[in-house]
């Protein structure tokens, strides 16, 4: 009895790679549905579009803008006009009240405008010491206004427009 033949190519050296493939790549091509893949027919997922503003931010930011328009508007409404002043300026008396005359700053040339700045002094001043700092400043005032607020204390010395 003989033995077959050993299976295979006796004479073969090593494997050699097919006619056309480049070596450490497998002779076939990787079939859909493997990994890296999407099966065949599967939809393709959109793009992801830039972040979409919900209405809960949008309304967030709107309660924030109104909140600081209130804020900012108390302030200018809350500030006194009277610190503001500069020599030259005409002032208005929006209260009766001695202790406190709402000075706000007008035109000149406006019908309200009662009272003329002739000196503005910083600091701390009360009654006899005002009136000599307006004398000292000014020969011609007839009004002297005092504002105390710590470190922003000041003095006017008025006159009759």
């Amino acid at each position: 009895m003989t033995t077959p033949p050993p299976q295979g190519n006796p004479f073969a050296q090593g494997q050699q790679q097919p006619y056309g493939q480049p070596q450490g790549q497998a002779p076939f091509p990787q079939q859909a549905g493997q990994p890296g893949f999407p099966p065949p027919g599967a939809p393709v997922p959109p793009q992801q579009q830039g972040r979409k503003i919900s209405f809960k931010t949008i309304k967030n930011v709107v309660i924030v803008l109104i909140v600081a328009g209130v804020a900012i508007g108390g302030w200018i409404a809350s500030r006194d006009d009277a610190a503001a002043a500069a020599v030259g300026d005409c002032m208005h008396r929006g209260s009766t009240d001695d202790n406190n005359p709402d000075l706000e700053v007008v035109d000149c040339g406006d019908a309200k405008a009662q009272y003329k700045v002739l000196a503005k002094v910083e600091g701390d001043f009360s009654g006899l010491t005002a009136q000599s700092k307006c004398e000292a400043e000014s020969k011609d005032f007839e009004y002297v206004y005092t504002e105390t607020n710590g470190s922003k204390s000041f003095l006017l010395c008025l006159k009759d427009k």
